[in-house]
């Protein structure tokens, strides 16, 4: 028979983390429902990861997963604060080059979320994301994206994923396409990992930065993706890599008109009346293209703008 003292700190033990999950319910949807003004003091009052960890002792799981969530808030509100399109922004003041400042915070919440929790898949992949998105998307930090993926590679050193998402990084905010390559090609080599990276690692070597290498990363993402948002963003960047083939087209199609006509068309109207178009054209959304000054560019009202930084053409690449 057990003790009864025994069964009396059982019994208190268990009571304790029912109501921590009650509490963190609790502020959860209070948060939601209610949200908080942004705080501009980004100050952390614990900053050291082996400190909560032994202060958190047997709760560490259930603490990594309420400062993931903090840090998906941190990143979501401060984007929203610094974004011109939304209300928030209307009265922030305008990003400049020390937005990273506006996210300081991010990486210390991902760094105490990944030490509470080593194996916390998401916040390793997803937090890179934000780290490397660049202003006012996100602090454009690069570097920290890498050091978090590489922290989660020293706990799980044949977590290829990790290598892959590297590569990533390397590749779309340093442009280092050799350094992408050779990541592409270290996460190829591990057990279990897909034939399609070899792949990439050889398309990255010797093509990287155009058009064509840029549209495999995103279907090969789009392919093996674990998370539907994931899935979502990759299906938009194709969509705007396919943008920019039209708009490349529609230029043309401008540049023959222009040649014939001696001017430049104020209408698409007028190149259909030329023959040089059908209809008037439209983005993989169903937005019509817009014609300023004589050229061919995204509609502001498309859902697809912002194009990302625009890849080179492969006509124009040498």
């Amino acid at each position: 028979m057990r003790p009864r003292g025994q069964g009396s700190i059982v019994f208190g033990m268990v009571a304790a983390a029912a109501l921590m999950a009650t509490a963190i319910a609790l502020q959860y949807v209070r948060e939601t429902r209610y949200p908080e003004r942004q705080i501009e003091d980004d100050t952390l009052y614990l900053t050291s990861g082996p400190l909560v960890r032994h202060l958190a002792i047997a709760y560490q799981p259930l603490l990594a997963d309420v400062y993931w969530i903090r840090a998906v808030q941190y990143y979501g509100g401060t984007r929203k604060q610094l974004d011109p399109n939304s209300n928030a922004g209307a009265t922030a003041p305008p990003p400049a080059a020390g937005t990273f400042g506006r996210y300081a915070a991010l990486y210390p919440l991902l760094d105490l979320t990944t030490t509470l929790d080593p194996q916390f898949n998401i916040a390793y992949r997803f937090g890179s994301i934000f780290l490397a998105e660049p202003p006012p998307g996100g602090p454009g930090q690069p570097e920290l994206a890498i050091r978090l993926l590489e922290k989660g590679l020293r706990e799980n050193p044949n977590k290829w994923e990790y290598m892959q998402d590297i590569g990533f990084v390397y590749y779309w905010w340093r442009h280092d396409y050799p350094t992408a390559a050779a990541w592409f090609d270290r996460g190829s080599q591990i057990p279990g990992a897909p034939w399609w990276l070899k792949s990439l690692a050889a398309s990255t070597l010797a093509a990287g930065g155009d058009r064509r290498s840029s549209r495999l990363m995103w279907e090969v993402i789009r392919e093996s993706a674990e998370i539907d948002w994931l899935r979502r963003d990759a299906e938009r960047q194709l969509a705007q890599l396919q943008v920019l083939d039209e708009i490349d087209a529609l230029n043309a199609a401008i540049d023959r008109y222009r040649e014939r006509r001696g001017t430049a068309p104020a209408s698409w109207a007028e190149m259909i009346r030329d023959g040089g178009l059908r209809g008037v054209p439209v983005d993989p959304v169903g937005t019509p293209y817009a014609l300023e000054d004589g050229r061919a560019s995204l509609s502001r009202g498309s859902t697809l703008w912002p194009l990302a930084s625009e890849q080179p053409s492969e006509s124009r690449r040498p």
